[in-house]
């Protein structure tokens, strides 16, 4: 017998029982469970119990449990394509929001009509309760199976896997790959809608604050032509995919690769400056963007193109507008929350804004955050004609931060990392998880925090880039994408030492091995190529403008 503990109880079941089974003899409802954790690992709720453990149950609430819905969600998209139009091959390409957008290969057309089939087809299936299956195969089993679907991406793929097995998923007879844990079955996806959007559609899911609401969708076009301009580029570069990353790392031609991606970079920044130092009247430049976005780095770059243009950037500092600590708001747990925009003197910070735009010089406060409060050490400024203030801060693009001064003096630049490259044609790569690798190796190098650390505060640097930043993206004048078609290769061979030091009984550990893994896919590149002014330097270290 095997002892489970479960919801603050202990029960003793038989060896080899399955999750699902062990929780309908304990009349749980499992109508919102997607999967569970045992030993710290997310599993199935087909999981066999074979020794003593602890378990929890995933819901769509948890960022696994949304996980595994957008998945699932995804698998009935695709195979409800299959087999209503299997002449269209379909590619999952990003988010948008609470959506993930796909588009068809070689330009086929959608038509209202086709999404009204579909999304009709999808909730007969997910009516039919179709269980997922999972199916172990030998790679060969595999590269077989999608060779004969002339299937490039997963055969390329599959060629660099260490592994000798993979896992497949059958939902009724369509069968794929897909990376990481399904639901049981269809019928636990039921919230969903499918939207006619640009060249392609909008698969769209709930928040997981609620998670049986389909809200509205918010058009994001600035968005999606970032991310569709990527696309393109990449696609020049024959770069797509991870099979097609490794392939090229293989060939030794990832110089070349990282050479064209930031030149591409540069180039975006030199136009950037050169649309500023058109408009003369543009004397407020804001940077914002989420956390691990580059934004550092690519003000420093920033700077350096202005002056080509003959401008100077002059950078003022948001932290040293805290309002004083007994002033500063808290948050519903009652820790100060030092995000909101109450937590920056609005007033005082416009008062100066204002004095500096009509060529009045300023005594600047510095935040003593050891006192947390604001006091003045006689730095002074003033803005000369031809010098730009640059303003970097999670706020920059909320109008609020800046309501006495007008519109038309303020340039609103958004900075995110928007990985267009995907692991093939039906899994994606976050751009969360990007940052969150970026974000990985910049604590342990440079705040001495290890790897758990930063997975366990990441869900409430997201809840303040949820609320602050992502809803007023779509005000930026322009937004730069800090991705770089070769950097997870590049983050890899440092990353990878601080997941494994994850503790296995650390509530992280789940979160790290999904990510250990993710990084399997990836062969690694050397950093030596990589340019000293690269935003990827920011996080891989020795950068020219941190020495």
């Amino acid at each position: 017998m095997i002892k489970v503990s479960y919801n603050s109880s202990m029960y003793e079941v038989e060896e080899n029982t399955k999750v699902k089974d062990f929780l309908n003899s304990i009349n749980v409802d499992l109508d919102n469970i997607l999967a569970c954790k045992v030993f710290n690992e997310v599993k199935s709720l087909e999981y066999e119990f074979f020794k003593d453990c602890a378990l929890e149950l995933i819901d769509y609430t948890m960022s696994d449990g949304s996980r595994i819905y957008i998945r699932g969600l995804t698998f009935i998209l695709l195979k409800a394509f299959e087999e209503l139009y299997p002449e269209i091959r379909m590619t999952v390409n990003y988010s948008l929001g609470h959506s993930i957008y796909c588009e068809p290969h070689d330009g086929v057309k959608i038509t209202q009509e086709m999404i009204e089939k579909v999304s009709s087809r999808m909730k007969e299936i997910v009516a039919e309760d179709i269980p997922f299956e999972k199916k172990i195969l030998t790679i060969d089993e595999a590269k077989a199976l999608y060779k004969e679907k002339n299937r490039n991406d997963k055969v390329g793929l599959l060629d660099s896997r260490m592994k000798s097995h993979v896992s497949m998923y059958y939902c009724g007879d369509t069968c794929n790959y897909f990376y990481g844990v399904m639901p049981l079955s269809t019928k636990y996806l039921k919230y969903f809608d499918v939207k006619l959007y640009e060249k392609g559609i909008l698969l769209i899911y709930p928040r997981r604050s609620n998670p049986t609401e389909i809200e509205k969708i918010i058009e994001t076009k600035k968005l999606y032509a970032t991310f569709d301009e990527y696309d393109k580029l990449h696609r020049i570069l024959g770069v797509e995919n991870v099979a097609q990353l490794n392939k090229c790392i293989q060939d030794g031609k990832y110089g070349d690769l990282i050479r064209v991606s930031e030149a591409l970079h540069e180039k975006k920044i030199a136009q950037i400056a050169e649309h500023i130092a058109e408009d003369r009247n543009k004397k407020i430049i804001l940077i914002a963007g989420p956390s691990s976005s580059g934004k550092t780095t690519f003000a420093q770059r920033l700077g350096v193109q202005l002056k080509t243009n003959g401008i100077k950037g002059v950078t003022l500092s948001m932290d040293n507008y805290f309002v004083n600590r007994e002033d500063n708001p808290k948050d519903e747990d009652g820790n100060y929350d030092f995000e909101c925009l109450e937590s920056i003197d609005i007033k005082l910070f416009n008062d100066q804004l204002t004095a500096l735009l009509n060529g009045v010089e300023v005594d600047l406060p510095t935040f003593d955050f050891t006192t947390g409060h604001r006091v003045y050490l006689g730095n002074k400024a003033k803005l000369h004609e031809n010098e730009v203030l640059v303003i970097e801060g999670i706020h920059g693009l909320n109008e609020e931060l800046t309501a006495s001064i007008s519109r038309e003096y303020k340039y609103k630049i958004y900075i995110s990392a928007l990985t267009a490259l995907n692991i093939d044609d039906y899994n994606r790569i976050s751009t969360t998880d990007s940052r969150l690798l970026r974000r990985m190796l910049r604590d342990s190098k440079y705040r001495s925090h290890p790897a758990d650390a930063t997975i366990r505060m990441w869900p409430s640097v997201r809840r303040g880039e949820e609320k602050y930043i992502f809803p007023y993206q779509e005000e930026a004048d322009v937004i730069f994408n800090s991705s770089l078609v070769y950097e997870i290769s590049a983050l890899k061979s440092q990353v990878e030492p601080l997941l494994v030091s994850v503790p296995h009984d650390s509530p992280e550990f789940s979160e790290a091995k999904r990510l250990y893994e993710f990084l399997g896919y990836f062969l690694p590149i050397e950093t030596d190529d990589i340019p000293l002014n690269s935003i990827i330097r920011e996080f891989v270290g020795g950068g020219c403008f941190y020495r």
